[in-house]
């Protein structure tokens, strides 16, 4: 084999090398714009009514709810919605009023978990979830609730800049939080193990995109509704456990 043709074979390896590496990330990026998985069904997407795609064995590895929770509604409902949610994520915004929903309609049999699984391609996720800690550590869980509501009101608005750290300030001070000392707890950094260890605990239980719901009665967690399921989906899943 002359030096010319080997050449030619080395450029040819070359190129072909660098349009698969950019075939990829061009793929992956479509996907995450488009918010698809590699299997084609949407990130967050609601999945047929009934389907069950996760091990009972691996619900059982969800964190069992606690006083230390974000909890919505009455701590010894027939059911609690543990829901694992992201506040830059278009999905868990659509799913924000469903839920709110469900809570005027069940009243003290149904009772909702908030825990954080900030999704690591939406840029202000994980710091907002920091900062709704941050607001609960400083102000209580109502504070907390009414904080999570703004954020999911103003992000329908404005999307990824209705989370900017002055935004997020903001929203702090009008849920009843000290303004100097959110900041100060945001700025020290030192909550961020508590989104962790929810995403860990989500992670473990099964829950692989946002919003994931794991339903959980009096003998534990059941079953995980996976997606922004329309309202009449999840009272029908709800109804199901409570007849």
């Amino acid at each position: 084999m002359n030096n010319k043709t080997l050449t030619q074979l080395m450029i040819g390896a070359v190129a072909f090398i660098a349009g698969f590496v950019a075939g990829s990330l061009w793929t992956e990026n479509q996907l995450l714009k488009s918010g698809t998985a590699g299997n084609g069904q949407q990130v967050g997407a609601p999945i047929a009514a009934g389907e069950k795609p996760v091990a009972a064995d691996s619900l059982s590895e969800m964190p069992e709810v606690t006083e230390e929770d974000h909890i919505r509604g009455n701590m010894d409902a027939e059911i609690i919605l543990v829901e694992y949610s992201d506040y830059e994520c278009p999905y868990c915004n659509k799913f924000h009023p469903t839920m709110t929903k469900i809570m005027e309609e069940y009243g003290d049999k149904v009772a909702w978990v908030y825990r954080h699984y900030p999704l690591s391609f939406h840029a202000r996720a994980q710091a907002s979830a920091e900062a709704a800690e941050c607001v609960a550590e400083a102000a209580g869980n109502d504070a907390f609730w009414k904080f999570s509501d703004m954020l999911y009101e103003n992000a329908a608005l404005d999307g990824a800049e209705a989370l900017s750290e002055d935004n997020l300030i903001t929203a702090a001070t009008k849920s009843g939080a000290n303004a100097a000392a959110v900041q100060k707890c945001i700025d020290d950094g030192d909550l961020a193990k508590l989104v962790t260890a929810d995403f860990a605990g989500g992670r473990n239980a099964g829950v692989s995109g946002t919003p994931g719901t794991i339903l959980v009665t009096q003998d534990g967690p059941q079953e995980l509704i996976s997606g922004a399921l329309p309202y009449a989906q999840v009272k029908s899943i709800i109804d199901g456990y409570l007849e």
